[in-house]
């Protein structure tokens, strides 16, 4: 049984990655998960200088997910560069850092940093909707997108991946604009904007109004856009919105993602990765799968 799938010219052991902003920089879900056995880690969101985030309440359930408004809390590039990624250079795994700019010049400074050893592909973040400057503001604009990604390409011999908003009309537009400036992959989908209330004080719950929905409700939505991006680009579409099951994440395998990021379910069980990994090897013995790429783009319509 091979379950290795490939994004440009990077193997990886396996589709199960976890998501940009759920898993930290790994050491926190070290004592839960043999980090080896991930196909990939995408590291917290990282910004030129060190970011404080949005005050709190920054997190905020609701019945199928969770709304969240950190604001890329981070410990910017140079702190990564110390505390971090020594120990992710450790993991018998493929590491993917997400950045995030204010500005292009930004995107291209920290991608040029994080050209090193340790590193094998960045995923450019152009879909946070949390944070008022760059984040979805760039990516709800093609040409934004693209010009990013051209940018970014021309600095870096690490893979790029563009990780595109849901908050668009049509994600095709935005999938293709990713690939004309030379992404190797495009992830999906970001979380959806939305709200919360206090009724007592009727005050929004969030300072910032909005906040960034995830979890079991965003998984049709994600599935659809995930099947949208694949019929517009050739390259690889890395799929991700709600997963908590084997199921799920075949699912979104079959609608064409070659590997698939867990997210917010990472908080709920933090062994979730592994037994979606089991659960995808079971049902590859159950329907006489040997390759986990017979089942990538496989829908039926």
């Amino acid at each position: 049984m091979s379950l290795k799938v490939n994004i440009g010219n990077l193997e990886f052991k396996n589709p199960i990655f976890v998501a940009s902003g759920t898993f930290g920089f790994g050491k926190e879900y070290s004592q839960y998960v043999d980090l080896n056995k991930l196909g990939a880690i995408m590291v917290k969101g990282l910004t030129l200088n060190p970011k404080e985030g949005n005050p709190p309440p920054r997190i905020y359930e609701t019945p199928s997910g969770i709304l969240n408004s950190v604001g890329l809390q981070n410990p910017g590039v140079d702190g990564f560069l110390k505390d971090e990624l020594p120990f992710l250079k450790k993991i018998d795994t493929k590491i993917i850092v997400n950045i995030a700019g204010e500005t292009i010049e930004e995107f291209v400074t920290i991608a040029q940093k994080l050209d090193i050893d340790g590193v094998h592909a960045l995923e450019l973040n152009v879909s946070c909707p949390n944070v008022k400057e760059g984040g979805m503001a760039f990516g709800v604009n093609p040409n934004s997108i693209y010009e990013i990604t051209k940018r970014v390409k021309g600095v870096t011999s690490k893979i790029v991946i563009v990780k595109l908003t849901p908050n668009v009309a049509d994600i095709k537009i935005y999938a293709k604009a990713a690939e004309d400036g030379g992404a190797d992959a495009v992830s999906l989908i970001n979380t959806i904007t939305g709200m919360a209330v206090d009724i007592n004080s009727r005050r929004p719950i969030f300072k910032n109004i909005f906040a960034g929905l995830s979890g079991p409700a965003v998984k049709p939505i994600a599935l659809k856009y995930v099947y949208e991006a694949k019929k517009a680009v050739s390259i690889p579409v890395i799929g991700m919105g709600g997963i908590s099951s084997a199921e799920d994440a075949i699912e979104f395998m079959i609608v064409g993602a070659t590997a698939v990021a867990i997210g917010t379910y990472n908080f709920i069980n933090p062994t979730c990765t592994m037994d979606i990994l089991e659960g995808i090897k079971k049902y590859m013995n159950e329907n006489n799968v040997s390759d986990i790429n017979q089942i990538i783009n496989s829908i039926n319509v």
